[in-house]
C-alpha cells in the first residue's frame, strides 16, 4: 500500500530536521509566554503582554476602512475590545455572546478604550485551570502552528531516551542532569527567571551546551583517530633533490615562519598516514611558496600533486607562479579548468592520467570524474572554506584504487580564531604563518562617504601621475532594480571619462576566461593603470605596483572579504592606501566592520572581530554543509565549557567508547559525517 500523504505541518517538521524523538526533545524554546496568571482588565498596562478572562458581551463584523471582527469582553473590573483584521467565520461563531474567553496579548488604548489586536484566544469555563508552567514558543515556520509543535515536542520529550550517558563526576559542578534540564527548559515554573532562560545563562542551558560541545569534540576526535588508521604514501624529499633545488632557486629568502611551517608539513608528509593540515596566514604572508615546497616534496618522492583553487583567476595566479618556479627545474605542470576545451583539455587529462604531469593546477574541474591521476600523493586546496564537503572528498578519493588516501593540505587567508580552531577545526593540525615577508609596505585605510567620491577620483589622478596602479572594486556587474548599488560597467565608463589619457580596464565574473586573462595580463604588466573590478580579484591577485585600492559600497561587504580585497595592495615598496566608500546611514554591523578595518590591518584581529559580528559560519564555509553543528553553545561566552569538554573527550573515548558513540549519535546524528572532510 502507498504511504499516506504527509500534512503541511509534518513536511514543515521534516524541513526543520525534527525526525527523531531526541530531535524534538532538543528543539528548545526561543522564548516563553506567561499563561500561569490572570489580571483584571482594568489592570492592563499599555504594550505589556498580559492575560485576562471575561465574558463576550458583543461580537460583530464591521465594515470601516476594512472588514474586521470586533469582540467586546467584560470582567468585574471593565471591558476590553478584541480586534481581528483577518478572521474566519468559525472564529466569529466561536466567540459568540455569553462565551467565556481567556485572552492573551498586548493591550493598547484606542479610540474605543482598551483593546488588543489579534490576541491569543481560548474558550474556557469557570473551572478551566491556569497553566502550571510558562508556555514555550518554539522556532517554527508558517506551515507549523505553535499548538501542533508544542504537542509534538511534548510527545517526543516523553518518548525520547534521555538516560545519562556520561559517567558520574565528569559533568561540571552545579549543572543538573540532562533529563531534568530538558524538562525545565520546555516547561519552566512560573518562578523561573525569564532573563536567565532567554540569555541561556541558566544552569539547565549550561548543561545542554556542555553536552553539545562534548559531542562535537568527540566527533572531531573520532574523525582524527579514524583517519590515523588509513594509509597514505610516505613522501620524503631526497637530499639534493627537487625540494632543495627549489629553495636554492627562489629569488628571496623564506621568513622564519615560512621555514617553520614548511618543516611541519614535510614531517607530516613523511608519515604513512594521511595528513590533514590547515595552513593559515594573513593576506600576503607567502602561503603559495610553502605550497610549492610541499608539492616539491611529493614530486621528489615520485608522486603527483594537485592544487585546486575556487576561481580561475586565483588558479591562474598559482599556475603562473608555480610554473615560474618549477618548470626551470624540469617539472611538467598541467592546467585544468572549465574554460580549457577540446584537444588542449584532452592533452592535459592525458598528462595527468599518465603521470607525465607531476603537478596539476586548476579549479573544481580537477575533481571531475574524467580527471584521473597516475599517482596522486598530495592534494592542496586553496581558500578551503569555498569548497563543499563533497568536493573535498572527491579529491581525496582519487587514490581509492590503490587503497591509499592522498595527503591533504588546506590553505586559508582567513585566520581561524582560537575558539573556532578548538571546535570546528579540532581534527586538523594547524600551521600558522604569523609574519609577513620583508619589504611589504603598511596599508593605511581611509573612510569616505559617497558624497566625497570626487575627492577619491582626485586621489586616483595623483596616484596614477606618480606611476602607481589602482583597483576600484564594485559589488555588482550591471544595474539591479532590487539593489541600488553603483555597478562596475557604469563606474568603468565614468572613470574612463574622468581620467582622460589613462588606461582604465574592466574585469568581472561574467567575462569569458580569455577576456579576463587578457585584462589581468595588461594590468600585471603595467599597461593598464586603473582596473575596475568586482570581487573576482578578492584573492590571489598579486601586482606589486598597485598601491591604491578603492572599495565602493564597502558597507555591503563582509569583514573578511574587505580584508582580503585590501590585501591586493601593499605588496610592493610603495606606501599603500585602501579607501572605503560607504553610503550612510550605516547599520550597527556596518559600523562595526568599517571601524575594524580602519583600526587594524592584522588578519588575526580582523578574524576575531568577524567571529564576534557574524558567528562561525563564514569561517566554516561548507564544512558543515549548511547545517550549524553548534546550535546552543556560543564560542565566545562558553569558552570554559569548551575547555572542559575538550579535556573530557579523549578520556571518554578511551574509557567509555560506547557512551561516546551514543553521545555523538544523540547530538549530531548524520551531521558528524560533515566533519570528516
Amino acid at each position: 500500500m502507498p504511504e499516506p500523504a504527509k500534512s503541511a505541518p509534518q513536511k514543515a517538521m521534516e524541513k526543520l530536521g525534527l525526525l527523531r524523538d531526541i530531535d524534538l526533545a532538543l528543539h528548545l524554546p526561543m522564548r516563553y509566554e506567561d499563561e500561569t496568571q490572570l489580571i483584571p482588565i482594568a489592570a492592563l498596562r499599555e504594550n505589556e503582554p498580559a492575560q485576562v478572562e471575561g465574558v463576550v458581551v458583543d461580537c460583530q463584523v464591521e465594515l470601516r476602512s476594512r472588514r474586521q471582527l470586533l469582540v467586546r469582553v467584560k470582567d468585574d473590573s471593565g471591558t476590553l475590545l478584541l480586534r481581528f483584521l483577518h478572521f474566519y467565520p468559525s472564529q466569529q461563531k466561536q466567540m459568540s455572546a455569553a462565551t467565556r474567553l481567556r485572552v492573551r496579548g498586548e493591550a493598547r488604548v484606542g479610540f474605543f478604550g482598551r483593546e488588543m489586536v489579534h490576541p491569543v484566544v481560548k474558550v474556557v469555563d469557570e473551572d478551566t485551570p491556569l497553566a502550571q508552567s510558562l508556555t514555550p514558543v518554539y522556532p517554527a515556520s508558517a506551515q507549523l502552528p505553535q499548538a501542533y509543535l508544542r504537542k509534538a515536542v511534548a510527545s517526543g520529550l516523553a518518548r525520547a531516551d534521555l538516560r545519562e550517558l556520561l559517567p558520574a563526576g565528569v559533568v561540571p559542578q552545579g549543572l543538573p542532569g540532562l533529563k531534568d534540564a530538558l524538562h525545565y527548559l520546555h516547561h519552566p515554573p512560573p518562578s523561573a527567571s525569564l532573563a536567565a532562560l532567554e540569555d541561556h545563562s541558566h544552569p539547565a542551558w549550561q548543561r545542554l551546551k556542555f553536552e553539545e560541545l562534548l559531542a562535537q569534540q568527540l566527533s572531531q576526535l573520532q574523525a582524527q583517530r579514524e583517519r590515523a588508521l588509513l594509509a597514505a604514501p610516505a613522501l620524503r624529499a631526497h637530499p639534493g633533490g627537487l625540494h632543495e633545488k627549489l629553495l636554492a632557486a627562489l629569488p628571496f629568502q623564506l621568513t622564519g615562519a615560512q621555514q617553520r611551517v614548511s618543516e611541519e608539513i614535510a614531517q607530516d608528509l613523511a608519515r604513512p598516514q594521511p595528513t590533514h593540515r590547515l595552513l593559515q596566514g594573513d593576506v600576503g604572508s607567502g602561503k603559495t611558496v610553502v605550497a610549492a615546497l610541499a608539492a616539491a616534496v611529493a614530486i621528489d618522492a615520485g608522486w603527483q600533486c594537485a592544487l585546486m583553487a575556487p576561481t580561475e583567476i586565483l588558479a591562474e595566479q598559482h599556475f603562473r607562479k608555480l610554473v615560474q618556479w618549477l618548470e626551470p627545474l624540469g617539472l611538467k605542470v598541467a592546467w585544468i579548468t572549465g574554460s580549457v576545451k577540446g584537444k588542449a583539455r584532452q592533452k592535459m587529462l592525458d598528462a595527468a592520467g599518465s603521470g607525465e604531469a607531476q603537478l596539476v593546477i586548476g579549479t573544481h574541474a580537477v575533481i571531475e570524474d574524467k580527471v584521473k591521476f597516475a599517482r596522486l600523493g598530495l592534494a592542496i586546496i586553496d581558500e578551503q572554506h569555498r569548497f563543499g564537503v563533497a568536493q573535498r572528498l572527491a579529491l581525496r578519493n582519487k587514490l581509492k584504487a590503490m587503497d591509499l588516501e592522498p595527503h591533504l593540505l588546506m590553505m586559508s587567508a582567513t585566520p581561524i580564531p582560537r575558539t573556532l580552531a578548538m571546535t570546528y577545526f579540532a581534527d586538523l593540525d594547524v600551521s600558522t604563518i604569523d609574519e609577513l615577508p620583508p619589504g611589504r609596505s603598511p596599508i593605511v585605510t581611509k573612510l569616505f562617504t559617497e558624497s566625497k567620491r570626487h575627492d577619491v577620483v582626485d586621489k586616483i589622478r595623483m596616484a596614477v601621475a606618480d606611476g602607481a596602479q589602482v583597483y576600484w572594486v564594485c559589488p555588482l556587474v550591471e544595474e539591479s532594480e532590487a539593489v541600488d548599488l553603483r555597478n562596475a560597467t557604469e563606474t568603468h565608463a565614468e572613470l574612463s571619462g574622468e581620467l582622460p589619457g589613462c588606461s582604465v580596464g574592466l574585469l568581472h565574473g561574467r567575462m569569458a576566461a580569455g577576456e579576463k586573462a587578457a585584462v589581468m595580463a595588461q594590468f600585471s604588466e603595467g599597461a593598464m593603470r586603473v582596473l575596475v573590478a568586482t570581487t573576482v580579484i578578492e584573492v590571489g591577485v598579486d601586482v606589486p605596483n598597485a598601491s591604491l585600492m578603492v572599495i565602493e559600497h564597502a558597507e555591503r561587504f563582509g569583514l573578511a572579504q574587505l580584508h582580503q580585497l585590501r590585501g591586493r595592495v601593499g605588496r610592493g615598496a610603495k606606501a599603500s592606501v585602501c579607501v572605503l566608500i560607504y553610503s550612510p546611514p550605516l547599520s550597527d554591523t556596518g559600523k562595526s566592520r568599517l571601524k575594524a578595518m580602519a583600526e587594524t590591518t592584522d588578519g588575526f584581529e580582523i578574524a576575531r572581530r568577524d567571529l564576534d559580528i557574524r558567528g562561525p559560519g563564514e569561517f566554516m564555509g561548507s564544512r558543515q554543509s549548511g547545517a550549524e553543528l553548534l546550535r546552543f553553545a556560543d564560542l565566545q561566552e562558553d569558552a570554559p565549557l569548551l575547555v572542559a569538554a575538550r579535556a573530557l573527550a579523549p578520556r571518554l573515548l578511551d574509557e567509555h567508547p560506547e557512551a561516546a558513540r551514543r553521545q555523538v549519535a544523540r547530538w549530531l546524528g548524520t551531521k558528524a559525517e560533515f566533519l570528516k572532510a
